[in-house]
């Protein structure tokens, strides 16, 4: 470019500089306004639960607040988020949207006592106001966090939640379904029937092996060049679960999931023989702390609901690539969660794979407007302001809880 052409640029290029200071000034006057919050029922594991905020500029942002369940409550408890969110609005109301980090403390002694479902809450409000913050100053989320390091992002398939019946062959049907639908990677749960009380050793086997045969069948759909993941659910005891280590060796896994609670997590991962994954229900980067340091896993699993939030799943995502680790998010929900929770994906260095609830009702796309975009089992973020999603009205009416 000459001189002279330059010159003929300057006025505009000062004209986009003045409209882009005026943009940001009129965005730090966006207030809060007020909260809606949509719950659809989806099956026997839980419903979907959605939060949307207003400004006083008349913006709107949405987040996802499901599966609020109380810690020892596996059943779950959306009445007890929807009342934290009660509680929370009210202390947001008039505030800034980018008062994101003011928000976490000023409802630190809620999220201290108050489990996942104060957690969910949080996450929710936090989500919206994260979209809005990108639609006011037009760019899409990530961009906030660092910019986009990819706008693909891998998912594996949970099948854990859509399979019945569950035996070996249903499994096999299911993992199948995903596979056909473009995923390479496949998880379940398999001995999600373990019993609480272990003290009979017939019952503990006959669960142990069933789950193995399960994982067998899921492995003779996916053949050797896709992966497969399964979740124990902290249902065996240490010594169990080290013999569980060496009884699913042959099965080449991604990755072995929370074999035992926390405690017996580092001698677990000390006698690996294949990586392990885990932290699904732990809030905030201090809570991940001892559990990194601990050595419990090779791979971080913070769930943007229950860790607090998009910034937070961001700063764990970066102790995690501080102490050498991966960070795959935990999140077997809505369409909602797993686009917030992948726009962070989108910015991390140390991203592995992101979990996708695959096959739980044939109208998941439909809850996003545009409809959640999947190819190939990779989510595909587009470029549109704030999350780049809206809830879809209709669906919402018709599937309402």
């Amino acid at each position: 470019m000459n001189r002279r052409n330059w010159l003929a640029q300057v006025p505009a290029l000062a004209a986009a500089t003045a409209t882009a200071a005026r943009a940001q000034k009129d965005a730090a006057k966006i207030t809060i306004r007020s909260m809606e919050v949509f719950k659809i029922h989806v099956n026997a594991r839980g419903d979907w639960l959605f939060v949307r905020l207003s400004t006083n500029e008349g913006l709107t942002g949405i987040g996802e607040a499901s599966h609020g369940t109380a810690f020892g409550n596996e059943t779950g408890n959306d009445t007890i988020t929807q009342k934290y969110l009660v509680q929370f609005i009210e202390v947001l109301k008039g505030r800034s949207i980018f008062d994101v980090e003011w928000l976490r403390s000023a409802v630190a002694p809620q999220t201290a006592t108050g489990g996942i479902s104060a957690a969910c809450a949080l996450s929710a409000l936090e989500q919206c106001m994260w979209d809005l913050i990108g639609q006011a100053l037009n760019v899409p989320v990530y961009e906030l966090f660092g910019g986009a390091l990819r706008t693909s992002i891998r998912n594996y398939a949970n099948i854990n939640r859509s399979t019945d019946p569950r035996t070996p062959a249903g499994f096999a049907a299911m993992a199948q379904r995903a596979v056909d639908a473009g995923f390479d990677a496949v998880k379940l749960a398999p001995w999600d029937d373990m019993p609480k009380d272990m003290s009979d050793s017939a019952q503990v086997e006959a669960v142990t092996q069933l789950g193995i045969e399960r994982a067998n069948a899921v492995r003779a759909v996916l053949g050797p060049n896709r992966d497969l993941l399964l979740d124990a659910h902290s249902k065996f005891d240490l010594e169990r679960g080290l013999k569980l280590i060496d009884r699913v060796e042959h099965l080449k896994l991604f990755w072995l999931e929370e074999v035992t609670p926390v405690p017996g997590l580092p001698a677990i991962h000390k006698a690996k023989k294949m990586p392990m994954a885990g932290g699904e229900v732990i809030y905030g980067a201090r809570g991940f702390y001892p559990y990194i340091n601990a050595g419990s896993v090779d791979i971080t699993m913070p769930d943007v609901k229950y860790c607090g939030g998009m910034l937070e799943l961001k700063k764990v995502g970066s102790l995690a690539d501080a102490a050498g680790l991966l960070v795959s998010p935990h999140g077997p929900a809505s369409p909602l969660g797993n686009v917030a929770a992948a726009h962070i994906c989108a910015t991390m260095p140390n991203f592995l794979i992101l979990e996708f609830s695959y096959g739980e009702v044939p109208w998941r796309a439909e809850v996003l407007d545009p409809p959640e975009n999947v190819v190939k089992g990779h989510i595909q973020l587009s470029a549109k302001p704030g999350l780049g999603v809206k809830l879809n009205e209709k669906t919402l009416a018709r599937y309402k809880a």
